[in-house]
């Protein structure tokens, strides 16, 4: 008899003020991916904190209370492990810290509207390195 072993689904987080980003992102990697959004920088810190393991992270980075140039900084205090798995969108850089933080970044940089199949490649990419 042949054993299956059955495949382990990649978990995703989403981090955008915006509700209809993260249920649009979420239709769109569902299907291969389990994926949690929230509205809020900080309560995506909070379950990191709390030991809440994600294969990557989605983070818009213009969010009204906590930017995602605030939750990288944060998530380096506390999870530096966490950074490598960051993703960001952006609708634009329009301040002089914004372009400056993406001037320097490593992680990969979105921009909103992001093509549904560039954003699963870059996703693909990342979780199956």
């Amino acid at each position: 008899m042949e054993v299956c072993a059955r495949m382990t689904r990649r978990k995703l987080l989403v981090v955008d003020d915006e509700p209809h980003v993260g249920t649009a992102l979420r239709r769109l990697l569902s299907r291969e991916f389990d994926v949690a959004t929230t509205t809020q920088a900080q309560a995506a810190l909070d379950m990191l904190q709390r030991g809440e393991q994600f294969d990557l992270i989605i983070c818009d980075l213009m969010m009204p209370e906590m930017t995602g140039m605030d939750f990288h900084e944060r998530l380096a205090e506390c999870c530096p492990q966490e950074l490598r798995k960051v993703v960001f969108l952006t609708g634009g850089a329009f301040t002089d810290r914004a372009r400056q933080f993406l001037n320097h970044q490593t992680n990969p940089v979105l921009e909103k509207p992001v093509e549904p199949e560039v954003l699963r490649d870059v996703v693909r990419r990342m979780v199956h390195p």
